[in-house]
């Protein structure tokens, strides 16, 4: 599959990310690879997805280091497709863009929820800065900045932008 990278956008982490796992059947293999399905039929079972293209997205996630494909069985030979550590660290992107879908319905709309697996309540997901604890839904607080290994045109793009003042709000 061609790059749809553009040439400027190569060092952008989020370019780089997306070319890895936007398009919509990974997204939903992944889905499908964090709730324990391992297995082809079990994919194409649940998603109801072509052999073809889920061959061609299971191939993917193999060379992007996203899923691994292990023998199960010896005769006749059959595969598995296991998360690796690359492909769990994905798990709260997924998490987090469940529950933005989730965030703009009502309750009793939602058809699939976050939950503690001990207590059974519904939790509400959030991405927060490790060091501080803060939420970083709030662009004012939180901007992009050119990092270390940023090129010319990289560093060019992030010069003029300044952060915004941050607006206290009512308790803060």
């Amino acid at each position: 599959m061609a790059s749809r990278i553009r040439l400027e956008d190569r060092e952008c982490p989020l370019s780089t990310t997306v070319e890895h796992v936007g398009e919509w059947w990974t997204l939903l293999i992944l889905h499908d690879a964090f709730d324990g399905y391992t297995r082809f039929d079990q994919f194409q079972e649940n998603l109801g997805i072509s052999s073809s293209m889920l061959t061609a997205r299971l191939k993917t996630l193999v060379t992007d280091g996203l899923l691994e494909r292990r023998p199960y069985q010896t005769n006749p030979v059959r595969h598995e497709y296991v998360l690796t550590d690359l492909g769990r660290s994905l798990r709260p992107v997924i998490v987090a863009l469940a529950a933005w879908g989730n965030s703009r319905l009502e309750p009793h709309e939602r058809s699939m929820i976050l939950v503690d697996a001990e207590s059974g309540e519904e939790v509400q997901p959030v991405v927060v800065d490790a060091r501080t604890g803060r939420r970083l839904d709030d662009s004012r607080a939180y901007v992009f900045a050119a990092g270390p290994a940023a090129s010319d045109a990289m560093r060019s793009r992030y010069a003029h932008r300044r952060p915004l003042p941050v607006v206290p709000t009512a308790g803060t």
